[in-house]
């Protein structure tokens, strides 16, 4: 066994060793402890009572150190480390939403078949496509954003508004987005498999339903917009593929030769131009 395996296993071990203190620690640390009062009687004896470093005024659930409180105000509502444990969830799930609930998915993937009709592998790379498309996203949702912010977040944080309220205000500019682009048989599709049938409008359809019915359009939207792409693309392909086999050069790959064409016609076309505005187009 050579010395730096040995010391390897050592680091292990006390990496272990100090990962299970650091657990007992943290386990055990915030125990409640008993504390003694001494009071005085009108007879002149005392007495001792014991009490504990929990607070009793406020209901919590406490599993090892771990101490949860809720109703803390004694009104109904959530204690200050609930709602940060709750904003840290939608801070962590925001990415999702951006993506889901936007133009974000259309975009990004007709930006995909169109370098893949070109056939330049990783031109453009990955991160231009994905920040091409978030700057296009916050281009055509900005309007929308804007509403929010005028509509729920500002009288949220006057005050004018309670949460439940900026909740259910801020959601109508996303819904009515995102009805917009949705077509009916997709909503219908969801409502079927949860069992509805009492939608009498658009209001009665619940977000849970809307939101997979928005991405199953878009998915719809952004294949048919690629398919167009490719056909310019495929029939350069043909031409180039059918010219090698009539000369003779049929172990020389097609694409090789299609592909400086394929570049030339997208730049003559001016072809970012287009499909850029093509695309944002198809949200207005």
């Amino acid at each position: 066994m050579t010395l730096r395996r040995i010391l390897n296993i050592n680091r292990y071990k006390l990496l272990g060793l100090f990962l299970g203190m650091f657990i007992g620690v943290a386990l055990f640390s915030n125990t409640a402890y008993a504390t003694s009062s001494t009071t005085t009687t009108d007879d002149g004896s005392s007495s001792s009572t014991a009490s504990s470093n929990v607070d009793t005024l406020s209901p919590s659930n406490t599993v090892g150190g771990l101490n949860i409180t809720y109703n803390n105000n004694g009104e109904g509502g959530l204690s200050a480390n609930i709602k940060i444990l709750l904003f840290l969830t939608i801070i962590s799930l925001a990415p999702s939403i951006l993506i889901m609930m936007t133009s974000f998915t259309r975009i990004i993937i007709v930006l995909h078949f169109t370098r893949a009709a070109l056939n330049t592998q990783t031109a453009p790379p990955n991160q231009v496509l994905v920040g091409l498309s978030l700057f296009l996203t916050l281009f055509i949702m900005g309007p929308i954003f804007t509403q929010i912010n005028d509509t729920a977040i500002k009288p949220l944080d006057a005050g004018e508004i309670t949460q439940e309220q900026a909740l259910e205000t801020g959601l109508k500019p996303i819904r009515e987005f995102m009805f917009e682009q949705t077509q009916t048989k997709d909503i219908q599709l969801f409502l079927d498999i949860a069992q509805k049938t009492d939608i009498e409008n658009q209001d009665d359809v619940p977000t849970t339903v809307l939101i997979p019915s928005f991405i199953i359009s878009e998915l719809r939207s952004a294949f048919i917009m690629g398919f167009l792409i490719y056909i310019p693309f495929i029939i350069i392909d043909m031409v180039v593929a059918s010219t090698l086999m009539s000369m003779g050069m049929m172990m020389l790959p097609p694409t090789t030769i299609s592909m400086p064409f394929k570049i030339l016609l997208f730049v003559l076309a001016d072809g970012w131009n287009l499909i850029i505005g093509n695309l944002v187009k198809t949200f207005y």
